[in-house]
Order: C-alpha cells, then structure tokens, then sequence
C-alpha cells in the first residue's frame, strides 16, 4: 500500500521551469532583491497606482532609490534592527516602499488591512510589540483612539496621505514626505545603511489571519520562508520582463503579497487597481497576467452569463452550444491527461481513442472565432496566465475558463506557510486539483483521529512541511504546539487525498464540518461549490449543525430568480422556496458520489455577504460564524 506522503523534489520539467527565472539562491533577506532589479531593469516601470489620492508611477530605479530612502528616514526616527513597526494600509507604492524599507533597516512589519475593526487593529499594536505605526491616513489614526499602554508603547506615526487630521495627534506624527525628507539627509550626510545581517531566519513580518471565526493569531514569516516562495512560483508561471500585471487583492495578504514580491522579480509591470475600478483597468491595461481568489473567477463567469442572457436567443444558442462543446473537448483533454499521468501503462489502442476523441471541429473553430471575442470582453485579450488561489474553485468555474483558452492554475496555502505549498503546473494542469507540492515541500496525507498516514487516494487530513511553513504563531505556544508538532508537520485544518502523480484535491475544512444530528459528517465546500453552477444562486452556505438535515442560505440572482417564479403554478413566497429547495437538491443528487444525508431540508432566501457588512474575509472568504449569527431566524425558519 503506497502512503499518502509526498516529498517533492525538482522533476526535469520543473528543472527548466526554475532554470528559466533570475538565480536568487544567493539571497540571505529579501531586500537584497531590489538593487539588483535596479541593475536589470532600470527604467522599466514598475509600479503604477492610477487610483491612488496621489497617483504614483514608480520605475525600478526609482523603486530601489526610495526603499533606501524609506529605510534612511526609519532609521533617523530611530527604528533598529529587530524592531517591529506596524503597518496598516491598502495597497499602493507607499505600502511596498514601507514594507521593504523597514526591512532594509533591518526591522520587520506587523501587517493588516486600514479596513479592518479598530479594536482589532489595537489589539494587533499590542500582540506584536510595535514600537512605531505606519497608517493610510490621519482618519485612520483618529479611528484608532490610540490610549494608555499603547501611547507609552509608540514612539511615532507615519501617514502614508495626506497632513494630520482636524484632531491634534496624540504622539508625533510624520507625514511621508517628512519621512522622505528625512530618509534623503541621512543619506546625504552618512550614504546608505549597512545591510541587515546575513541571517536568513530573521524576522521579516508578522501577519495576523483575518480568519473566520475568533482572535486573529500573529503568523511571523522569516526572510527563508518569503525567499522560497520567491524562488519556486517560477514552476507554475513563466512571467517575462514588461508583462502586465494587475494586483486586486489586499498587498497586506500572504497570497497577494508573496506574489507580488515573485512577479516584480521577475521584471514585471504591476498596476494597483480596486474592486470597483477592475473591470476598466483589465480593459485599459490587458494584463498578461491575474492572480486573484474564486470569487473573482465566479463573478467573471456571472458576468459572461450575464451578458448571455441578454443576447438575442439565436446567438444565445451558438454560444451555448460552442461552450458546451469546448467544455467536452476540455474533459477529452483532463481524460488523456490522467492517463498520461497515470503511473500504470497506456495501451496504444485507447491512445488512439485519445487522439480521435480531441478532434473537435466545433472546438477549434470556436478556439479560432469566439472565445478571442470573449476574453477580450472579459479580461482585456492579452492574458496567458490566471492563478487563483485562497480558497476551493468550483469545477464548473475552473472548465468554463479552459472552455474559452484562458490557463488557469491554482494554488493552495495559508497564511502560516508563506503561503504557497501546491501549485498546478502548465504541464499538469489537473482540473479539481490544488497541483503538485512546490519543490522542497512534503505533503502528507493523515487519519484526522489517530494521525496514522493513511494511503494515496484516501481521505484525510493534510499535514505539510517545508522551508516556507512558519516556525510557530507569535507569543502563542499553545496554538503553536496544537499545529506544529515536533517533527515540523503542520495541520492545515484542510481535509484532501494525494493522487499518483503528487497532486492534491482539497475536499473540505476540518473545522467547517457539519455534524447531523444522525451522527453523520458531511463537508460543505463542495456541496456549496455544487450549487454555485446554478444560475439562480450569486451566494450559498449551507448550515445544519446538530440538526437532522443540511439547510441553505441563498444570494440568489434577482432577475434568473424572477424568471424561475414565474413559471411556478403557485406565486407565494413559501412555494417559491420549495421550488427552489427541489431544484438544489436534484444538483445536489446530480453529484457523483452523492449521497441521501446530503439533500437540503429547505432554503431560506438573505441579503449578501459581502466585505461591507463584515461577512466576507478580504479574501473574500465566507465568515460562517457571523452569517449564521446575522441569518439566525432565517436558519430557524429553515426548520420551522
């Protein structure tokens, strides 16, 4: 029986995949990365914030001159190494020249969104130390109504924008071109700082896990576990100098972050854009590449279905018989690519067969005709590449974009390993996977109750290890010991089986399942992704905790909604429900593998969850405790 236990190490393809990228391996702290890129690309732009209160355009010269600056003016404040400075901000520039200013002084960061709550942002100045702050803007400080300890604890503010506030400041407050000014005399009268020591496990920054239930924990991550990643995304993405690049996702997340850090190694050009302005900026700037979480991927999707909906019904009819064919040709593909991948031999015969099945005219003259039209509308044209990653991807939403050409991969981690562990490569592009480990990674496959490993193609919990998982969560050693045990495993809390090529599919969270009153487990992740394909549901979570069956919370699509009610013999809103009940669960019983314990006892209909109303994540992650909390009675009318 083989163990579900992978030890990746570098095969040939990933070889000349990482052969491809500049050589880091000398890199002792991730600031040394920046005067080289100074050296490579120069002029070449590297940052732009069309959006910013202060648009900025940044190129890699300029990106270098003002970390040292930065650095220059933490030190004249008094910043020294080993220090922590918090910084709480959006993404931008002023975010990155912060970032790695503070750690070419040699200081690290405690990080978090300026959106999150006030008491939560004190609580982070207090759990890390922080001797100084780095905030957005002089309202931000005032939210804060920093007092007591927390006075006594920092020794200055930095505004990212703007002058301070109505308020009088209650310490000293330096606006940033103080902070320059001061940076750009110190330089003058002494040159640039001696680098950091040549300790690669140091502390770089600590992060603290937005979460979706309870305290947020410190997660600090050393100059070793942000260099890995730096040095082994090149397996999966191939970024040239000058490719196009637009970052969404809070520059404060591991995900966003350790991304952004690789692609701007590699020579790349990086917009910051807003939810709200994305849709122009991927038609302004036609990126080459898009890293992003599922909720974009589906609400891209929503959108083509959107647009398809309202076309004529003959074009409505080609388009949904060329997508339907694509997505055929796309299984014909994951078909022959399992068996390529399979460790058993492959006859010639259903080789053949292989090579016969992917002859799809429709395919190709839709590959050729349509889909360009498309993912230009959609992403601006120009796209090779879309990661996406901080959380399970739907498979309807994962072969939708392998249906119009646009090469998805996935990524899979957390916060507290930098955050990459898999990774799905170009070459083995395994839809429903999370892909193979990155190299030096060991993925492990355990029984959630006796740790026994368990076998490949079995169930359980999955355990990592390797030089990007944090060394324990700050000043918490019994969360760290509940985690980490003392052969370096790390519970992800992430349940999954490994398949025969080193890949890993995810099947649910340990800590969300669902306990029936029946005594029966059911994980409702891919239940909820199931139900995500149907055209009347923007939203779902399912609850059913200690009850005899699975309910739903629904954000349905008001106009697919209003269609579906009208054909409905009955106009009542309880017969609208139970309409909508029968149709999730005949999804639900479409599954392969389904099972009776997994039918819906009914459905309520709620508001959305969204960043706004504190529902969602910034990694726009469902937080299950506070919906349940919100949709209390909507639950109880489920079981009324």
């Amino acid at each position: 029986m083989a163990l579900a236990t992978i030890h990746w190490t570098p095969d040939g393809r990933d070889r000349r995949a990482l052969a491809q990228r500049h050589d880091w391996s000398a890199l002792t702290g991730l600031e040394q990365v920046w005067p080289e890129l100074a050296r490579l690309h120069g002029d070449a732009i590297a940052l732009e914030a069309p959006h910013a209160a202060e648009p900025e355009t940044l190129t890699y010269r300029q990106l270098h001159q003002g970390i040292e600056q930065v650095a220059a003016g933490f030190g004249a404040l008094g910043v020294r190494p080993g220090e922590v400075v918090a910084l709480f901000a959006e993404n931008g520039p002023r975010w990155l020249l912060s970032d790695q200013g503070l750690m070419r002084a040699g200081a690290a960061d405690a990080v978090r969104g300026s959106a999150a709550p006030p008491e939560e942002l004190r609580y982070i100045l207090r759990d890390s130390g922080a001797v100084a702050l780095v905030v957005e803007s002089a309202l931000l400080l005032e939210g804060l109504a920093l007092e007591g300890e927390l006075l006594d604890q920092l020794r200055f503010v930095v505004l990212l924008e703007g002058q301070g506030g109505s308020q009088a400041p209650p310490l000293p407050c330096h606006p940033w071109a103080e902070l320059l000014q001061r940076g750009a005399e110190a330089l003058a009268a002494a040159g640039p700082r001696p680098g950091p020591a040549a300790q690669p496990d140091r502390l770089a920054t600590i992060l603290y896990t937005s979460g979706t239930t309870g305290q947020p924990k410190g997660v600090p991550l050393s100059h070793a576990n942000l260099l890995h990643q730096l040095r082994h995304f090149g397996v999966a993405v191939a970024p040239q100098p000058g490719d196009r690049v637009v970052s969404v996702l809070p520059i404060w997340h591991s995900y966003e972050r350790s991304a952004e850090y690789f692609l701007l190694s590699c020579g790349c050009r990086q917009t910051y854009t807003t939810l709200k302005q994305l849709r122009a900026d991927l038609q302004r700037v036609r990126p080459h590449y898009l890293i992003s979480v599922p909720r974009l991927w589906e609400a891209l999707l929503s959108g083509f279905e959107t647009a398809l909906a309202a076309m004529p019904a003959a074009r409505q009819r080609l388009l949904g018989r060329a997508l339907a064919n694509s997505r055929s040709y796309g299984q014909a593909r994951r078909r022959a690519l399992d068996l390529s991948l399979s460790p058993e031999p492959v006859g010639g015969r259903v080789v053949a067969g292989l090579r016969a099945a992917l002859r799809w005219p429709l395919h190709a003259l839709a590959a050729q005709l349509l889909w360009p039209k498309v993912r230009q509308q959609l992403v601006g044209g120009a796209l090779r590449t879309a990661i996406s990653g901080g959380g399970a991807l739907a498979l309807h939403v994962d072969g939708f974009f392998e249906a119009i050409g646009i090469e998805l991969l996935v990524g899979y981690g957390l916060t507290e390993t930098s955050p990459v562990l898999t990774c799905r490569r170009r070459w083995a592009n395994r839809r429903g996977s999370a892909g193979q480990p990155l190299p030096g990674t060991a993925i492990q496959i355990v029984d959630p109750e006796t740790r026994q490993p368990l076998a490949i193609g079995q169930r359980g919990l999955v355990l990592a290890r390797g030089p990007q998982v944090m060394a324990g969560y700050w000043g918490k050693p019994e969360a760290t010991a509940r985690v980490l045990d003392g052969e370096g495993w790390f519970d992800t809390g992430d349940l999954g089986l490994l398949l025969a090529d080193g890949s890993l599919v995810l099947t649910g969270r340990a800590k969300d399942t669902i306990v029936l009153s029946s005594g029966e487990n059911i994980e409702p992740a891919p239940l909820e992704e199931a139900l995500l394909a149907s055209p009347l549901i923007e939203q779902v979570m399912l609850v059913g905790q200690d009850r005899k069956q699975l309910g739903a919370l629904i954000v349905p699509r008001p106009e697919p909604l209003q269609a579906f009610a009208i054909g409905l013999p009955e106009s009542s809103q309880a017969a609208l429900l139970r309409a909508l009940t029968r149709d999730c669960n005949r999804i639900l019983a479409e599954r392969p593998g389904s099972r009776l314990d997994e039918r819906l006892a009914g459905v309520a209909l709620v508001e959305p969850f969204s960043l706004d109303n504190g529902l969602l994540t910034q990694t726009l992650k469902q937080r299950r405790d506070r919906i349940a909390a919100r949709d209390a009675a909507a639950i109880a009318a489920i079981y009324g």
